[in-house]
């Protein structure tokens, strides 16, 4: 006992309680074991009265031996239950002081620990209280909680037991949490013995009843099922379900006698068919049904792994019928110019279009139109190859484009603008004099356009050229409208970044990023005529020497009537005999008269080398050495010399050689 103070005295509040609170849990661990082994004779206190059943009787004896046991059992437990009270109700009081001096020290500063009324009595009242379990005692027997039929009973049983879990979580006797979840798991962990023990007892009260109805009778002998059977149930109902999960009831859709696809239900697969016949009248502008007599539908046990979805139907029956297949259509601002049934194809073919113009300078690369890939069901005939679309692509399509004349506008200018001939450009508008054109008229023009217009633009470094100025000094030897080198000038040098656009392959758009000179230009020093020009010189442009047809242009031709050369040297101006022929130009005259096969004619000399012939005239009106002015007459239309009728021959030479007059009259 001293032993024990000195302890005490050594030890810190906190070891102290915990010490008391360790001794305490011992106490209740004990006396739990009195009363478990206290519990048989409760049970045989609790078996209604019976007659005495004969000496041979088994049950009888059981009954008895048991009732002597559980006397013997009540009497020891008696006697260990008051020891313990009195060791546990002395230890209480000991530990009291220690109690109260400990929960002093944990208080937290600051803040008044406010406990309930009931609580406060037990920590201030001088002597301890030790809380055991409530037993009810009836006429010297403790009351069996056990389920007999009596709700009210139970539940009262019930209300007790909470109220007792209550009072020893507020003496400590239960584990300590602050957090609320962790004390409803220790509320209902302190709950699972009172649900055991009510199990036991009902389970006890059932076999008391059902003793005292077979008393004096032979028990009867229960059979057990055999394992066998509950074996085959459960086989078979795996079997069941095993077999419902591979299989089910499904439709299987005909097309005109041959199977297509198996699908889930009748109504999947009429649905399937309904889609397709709205997406087939959208495909072919129309309206369309799937004949009845040719599509069937049948009910049947199917694999699960058969079955198809609506869309896999739907493409099944769509390439039976073969009036519509599902693809990828390749759209042009909103014009279908071909599909394919190959997902992605379209995109590769237009990054292929791309990567062809592409080069290490690109900047960009994108079509002027617009280009879209649609997933549908197109008509069959619009379905190609990979490659036919492509050359359709790389194709052009004719498409009517208008021009509008403007002041200065003529009709040989016009069509050279847009390469064509005057003749091309007459057959196009039909009923327009090509000499009288007035401001404002609308022509129509042909041209071949591509289906795709690619722009690209690129970054290029280049060495660009500087112009140089030109400097004039008045001349009075040389004749207005003249000039005269006398000192060349010289381009200068420039180092340019610049991004340049191209539209198919033709130059749009410069944007010059950074210009840097390198070299300076020479500026040239020319001399400026002032003397009166006499009207015979040369203007360097060309008139037409006569009005008329062309009946035979320049280049190879088949000679007409066989006396006429295949390669033509000039054009063929047709017209009646004696319409009046024309200088083209300004000139002087270095020939005039009968000329093998060109009968009677004139040749005009212009300068630089350039000489203008007329051939196959009925008379001329000029000489030799006489100088002429653009615009007078020199001869009169015929038919001399190898000619087939009355015609005007007129070529232009440069240096001896023969051009095509066509790109140089106006």
């Amino acid at each position: 006992m001293n032993a024990t103070m000195k302890e005490n005295k050594t030890m810190t509040p906190r070891q102290r309680l915990e010490r008391w609170e360790t001794e305490l849990r011992l106490a209740r661990r004990r006396r739990q074991r009195a009363m478990e082994a206290e519990r048989p004779r409760r049970r045989a206190e609790t078996l209604p009265a019976v007659d005495p059943a004969p000496a041979e009787d088994p049950w009888a004896e059981a009954v008895r031996a048991e009732a002597v046991r559980a006397e013997a059992v009540k009497a020891e437990s008696a006697k260990t239950e008051n020891i313990q009270a009195e060791a546990v109700q002395a230890e209480a009081v000991k530990s009291e002081p220690v109690k109260a001096e400990a929960r002093k020290a944990e208080a937290p500063k600051g803040r008044s620990h406010k406990l309930g009324r009931k609580a406060r009595a037990v920590r201030e009242s001088d002597s301890p209280v030790v809380y055991a379990p409530v037993v009810e005692k009836s006429a010297g027997k403790e009351a069996v909680p056990a389920f007999t039929g009596n709700l009210s009973e139970w539940m009262a049983h019930v209300r007790r037991r909470l109220r007792s879990i209550r009072r020893e979580e507020k003496a400590r006797r239960f584990p300590e949490s602050n957090r609320l979840p962790v004390q409803l798991l220790l509320f209902f962990r302190g709950m699972l013995p009172m649900l055991g023990s009510h199990l036991r007892e009902r389970k006890l009260f059932h076999r008391r009843s059902r003793i005292s109805r077979t008393a004096g009778r032979r028990p009867v002998e229960h059979r057990r099922a055999h394992t066998l059977y509950f074996l085959g149930g459960a086989a078979a109902l795996i079997l069941v379900v095993g077999f419902f999960s591979f299989f089910t009831v499904g439709t299987v859709v005909s097309y005109d006698g041959q199977e297509l696809a198996k699908v889930s239900s009748l109504r999947a697969a009429k649905d399937a068919a309904s889609d397709l016949e709205r997406r087939t009248s959208q495909a072919l502008g129309g309206s369309y049904t799937i004949s009845e007599s040719m599509i069937r539908y049948a009910s049947a046990l199917l694999p699960r792994s058969e079955l198809v979805d609506e869309s896999t139907l739907e493409e099944e029956l769509s390439d039976e019928i073969g009036l519509v297949t599902f693809g990828y259509g390749l759209y042009v601002d909103d014009e279908l110019i071909g599909a394919t049934p190959y997902e992605g194809a379209l995109e590769e073919l237009q990054q292929q279009l791309k990567y062809g113009v592409s080069s290490e300078n690109t900047i960009s690369c994108d079509f002027r139109e617009k280009v879209e890939v649609r997933e549908g069901y197109y008509p069959t005939e619009k379905i190609m190859n990979l490659g036919y679309l492509a050359e359709l692509l790389y194709s052009t399509k004719d498409e009517e484009v208008t021009y509008t004349v403007k002041k200065g506008d003529t009709w040989s200018e016009i069509a050279e603008a847009h390469d064509m001939t005057s003749k091309e450009l007459l057959a196009m508008n039909p009923g327009y004099d090509p000499n009288r054109l007035s401001i404002g008229e609308v022509l129509t023009l042909s041209a071949a356009v591509p289906y795709l217009t690619l722009t690209v633009t690129e970054q290029e470094r280049y060495v660009a050229d500087i112009p140089y100025d030109v400097a004039y000094t008045d001349s009075a030897d040389l004749y207005k409208g003249d000039y005269k080198v006398t000192s060349a000038g010289v381009y200068g040098k420039a180092d340019v970044v610049a991004n340049v656009t191209y539209t198919n392959g033709e130059e749009t758009e410069r944007t010059v990023l950074s210009y840097t000179e390198l070299k300076e230009p020479v500026t040239e020093q020319r001399l400026r005529g002032t003397k009166e020009r006499p009207t015979w010189l040369p203007t360097g442009s060309f008139r037409w020497p006569v009005s008329g047809s062309i009946t035979s242009r320049f280049g190879g031709r088949k000679s007409p009537g066989g006396i006429g050369s295949t390669n033509h040297k000039g054009i063929d101006i047709a017209n009646r005999r004696g319409t009046p022929i024309y200088a083209a130009d300004g000139g002087t005259v270095i020939y005039a008269g009968w000329m093998r096969g060109y009968g009677y004619l004139v040749q005009i000399s212009h300068g630089n080398g350039v000489v203008t012939y007329y051939g196959h005239n009925s008379s001329l009106t000029v000489s030799v050495g006489q100088h002429v002015y653009k615009g007078q007459q020199i001869a009169r239309m015929g038919s001399t010399g190898n000619s087939t009728g009355n015609h005007c021959h007129f070529e232009i030479r440069v240096n001896g050689v023969a051009k095509n007059p066509l790109n140089y009259l106006r």
